[in-house]
């Protein structure tokens, strides 16, 4: 399966590596599923990470450098989908397109404006449920 993972889902998998989102993205990038990440997904994990964590920036960039060996950076059109009307967050929106544009099964995130859009292509799932599947 083509798996795109969200911001959130990476930032707290280097926040936390013994957690289910860490299990998620480890799930996500073993075969035979195929993990992928979006240029918006890296730059505001950057935001987060240097407003956030600022003193965490030296293991986000580790993570992030050995992530990119086996995450797959898809591009993020500019041209709309229909579908991401059904996103309230504006800003999550290029998130979906990216997907959509990625030909991605699952969109793997815990952002609640996702969780409860109600898109169904591709499935949107939190790592809970992911793991599960």
């Amino acid at each position: 399966m083509r798996i795109l993972i969200d911001t959130n889902i990476l930032i707290s998998a280097v926040l936390n590596p013994k957690g289910t989102p860490f299990q998620a993205y480890l799930k996500a990038v073993t075969y035979p599923n195929h993990g992928m990440v979006c240029e918006q997904n890296i730059d505001e994990m950057r935001r987060i990470y240097n407003r956030k964590f600022p003193k965490k920036i030296s293991s986000f960039e580790q993570f992030l450098s050995i992530a990119l060996m086996t995450l797959e950076l898809v591009p993020t059109p500019d041209e709309e989908d229909d579908r991401e009307q059904e996103i309230r967050d504006v800003n999550d929106r290029a998130i979906l397109r990216a997907a959509i544009n990625a030909d991605a099964d699952i969109l793997l995130t815990g952002d609640k404006d996702f969780l409860e859009s109600g898109v169904t292509h591709p499935k949107i799932m939190n790592a809970a449920e992911f793991l599960s599947s």
